[in-house]
């Protein structure tokens, strides 16, 4: 991988906690940090603050609501034709167990269940979308934020419309997460782009950590750490298809190694995103 100073690092998520932290560090390291969220003036400030902070100019704000399909193949298309180069994304964004819906089922803009659709469907989405410029600029890295989090995703209600849980809802969206990792690691073996995935610490002091009332156990700074290891150690390089507690390479939830359903959630969230009637015009 190229040094950091010399590469594009596209960061969802990255104007709040873990994200923010992480775009901050590679913008220390003078890496171009493309930063990624919802929040028009949020994102101005994120920018103007990582600036004040690290000195740095090589910073870009991308808005798009990652519950909208649209808006996320559009990011992908903006990020596509802005840059000549991607060399590495970091999937960070996501809605965490009790944050929006108060407990309730809430579904995003193109009607399905919101942490599936936020925490899965739009990484898998803006990935596939961006393999191209990956792969142009290899090697390269995916890095998908997970969680120890998990749960095993039930096929015959995969949008939870009986007996919602957002906590059920949070860790199967995860567990897919992961489930995507291992895909894109065995599909992109011989392109120089590889996927990895982690769980970069527990309850982080971040807002949907504190929004959720839950007591942090691990600091901001060992999620920076612990993902900023995944980006850039180049004792990693060439490693892919593994997931991570941190810093340790760990074993995730069985259903994450089961080859049938792996295609299962494949062919689902390609139908999903629009993608199989795109790959079959």
């Amino acid at each position: 991988m190229r040094p950091l100073s010399e590469s594009t690092v596209l960061v969802t998520g990255a104007t709040d906690g873990l994200g923010r932290a992480l775009a901050t560090e590679l913008a220390r390291h003078e890496a171009t940090v493309l930063v990624h969220g919802r929040n028009e003036s949020r994102g101005a400030r994120t920018l103007n603050d990582i600036g004040a902070e690290t000195g740095s100019r090589k910073l870009a704000w991308y808005r798009a609501d990652l519950g909208s399909l649209h808006e996320t193949r559009a990011l992908a298309e903006r990020i596509a034709s802005e840059h000549e180069r991607l060399d590495v994304l970091v999937n960070n964004a996501g809605v965490g167990t009790t944050l929006l819906g108060n407990g309730r089922r809430v579904e995003s803009s193109d009607g399905y269940e919101l942490r599936f659709a936020v925490n899965y469907l739009a990484p898998f989405l803006l990935t596939r979308l961006l393999v191209p410029l990956l792969t142009a600029s290899a090697p390269a890295r995916i890095v998908n934020v997970s969680s120890a989090g998990q749960a095993p995703i039930d096929f015959d209600d995969v949008m939870l419309q009986h007996g919602y849980s957002g906590v059920q809802a949070y860790c199967q969206s995860k567990l897919a997460l992961v489930m995507l990792t291992f895909d894109l690691a065995e599909e992109l073996a011989d392109t120089g782009v590889t996927a990895n995935c982690l769980h970069p610490g527990t309850y982080m002091p971040t807002k949907m950590v504190r929004d959720a009332g839950i007591q942090p156990l691990d600091s901001v700074e060992t999620g920076v750490h612990s993902t900023m290891r995944l980006v850039a150690d180049p004792e990693l390089e060439g490693v892919s298809g593994r997931y991570f507690d941190r810093v340790s390479e760990v074993r995730a939830l069985g259903q994450a190694y089961d080859l049938a359903a792996r295609a299962r959630l494949r062919e689902l969230s390609e139908r999903l995103v629009g993608l199989l009637a795109q790959l079959n015009r």
